[in-house]
């Protein structure tokens, strides 16, 4: 696959959606400098559009938060659209997602606004050409870091984003029954209970996994804000430590927060444990009074999620489509 790839050459932002970012696999190793990870907030849609392009796992791909987001192409290449389930149309043509396209020079592609879920993902065949910071291209915002320009901002109409001109290839499909389903409202979550647990006395964990929380309107990519019964640590606070993806803190209003990719590095309020990551995808999915349930594993049954979780999706192939596209 050869690549010309100018300034001038790529997908051209037309509108630019209401919130869509460039994100590839994250940025990592670098908390130690105040640096978060970025990256896709639900990466298994991420992976399968990468993967329904032929692409290695963690290629540069778009993440639109709703919809909105309207390209036009000035090369020949493949795309595919996961997550979410929003319309799309490509030269004004209703298109599925959960599958790749050929699309020619001069091709519009068009993506209305989500009707179940929050967040999707558009890849390109050898994945967007855009220069690293600090080994990476993800766009955090509020470091002003990554993204097509390297300072953290969304995409903007009039943006072009570099990519690889490429001969049509037989278009890949997720089969359907493999899908996600992101039409609930609601998720259950697994917990990983982390040492600050002795914070927490057994009837707080037992109001905590047995109660129903809310997703509210105060979450974003640092974190997932929740609303419920309020759980009350023996401690308001603790020594500033580092924070994982999917840690629970709890501060003083007693309001669990989920933090997630674009969280802080250090943190002083207690946390109860860890969401497991796998399910950071299905968190990332729900709108604003989405409801939320927490069980609690143990740190091998999350080893062996994660292998299986793997395992799986190694062993799913994509179906060819023979088409007259």
């Amino acid at each position: 696959m050869s690549s010309q790839l100018t300034a001038s050459s790529g997908l051209q932002v037309i509108n630019p959606g209401i919130f869509s970012l460039i994100q590839d696999a994250g940025r990592f190793g670098l908390h130690g400098i105040g640096l978060t990870n970025g990256g896709p907030l639900d990466s298994n849609a991420f992976r399968w559009a990468n993967r329904l392009c032929a692409n290695p796992q963690g290629c540069a791909a778009v993440e639109v938060t709703i919809g909105g987001l309207v390209l036009e192409a000035t090369v020949d290449t493949t795309i595919a659209v996961t997550g979410a389930s929003a319309p799309l149309t490509i030269n004004g043509h209703a298109c599925e997602l959960w599958r790749s396209y050929s699309i020619q020079t001069g091709a519009r592609i068009e993506l209305g606004f989500a009707t179940s879920g929050s967040r999707i993902y558009l890849a390109v065949a050898g994945g967007f050409q855009i220069e690293p910071r600090f080994n990476s291209v993800s766009t955090v915002p509020r470091e002003s870091l990554g993204g097509l320009h390297g300072d953290g901002s969304p995409l903007q109409a009039g943006d072009m984003l570099p990519c690889e001109s490429q001969r049509s290839t037989t278009p890949l499909s997720l089969a359907a029954d493999l899908r996600p389903d992101y039409s609930t409202n609601r998720a259950l979550l697994r917990v990983i209970l982390g040492y600050q647990q002795a914070l927490f006395s057994d009837l707080q964990k037992q109001l905590f996994f047995t109660s129903d929380y809310q997703v509210t309107d105060r979450s974003d990519r640092m974190g997932y804000r929740l609303k419920g019964t309020a759980i009350a640590p023996s401690a308001d606070g603790i020594l500033s430590e580092g924070i994982c993806l999917g840690a629970i803190q709890v501060p003083a209003d007693g309001q669990p927060i989920v933090l997630l990719n674009d969280r802080q590095t250090i943190g002083g309020y207690p946390k109860l444990g860890s969401v497991l990551s796998l399910d950071i995808s299905k968190l990332a999915q729900l709108l604003p009074g989405a409801t939320v349930n927490f069980e609690a594993i143990s740190i091998e049954q999350a080893h062996n999620a994660l292998m299986l979780d793997q395992q799986y999706f190694e062993r799913c192939t994509p179906e060819e489509i023979v088409t007259n596209d």
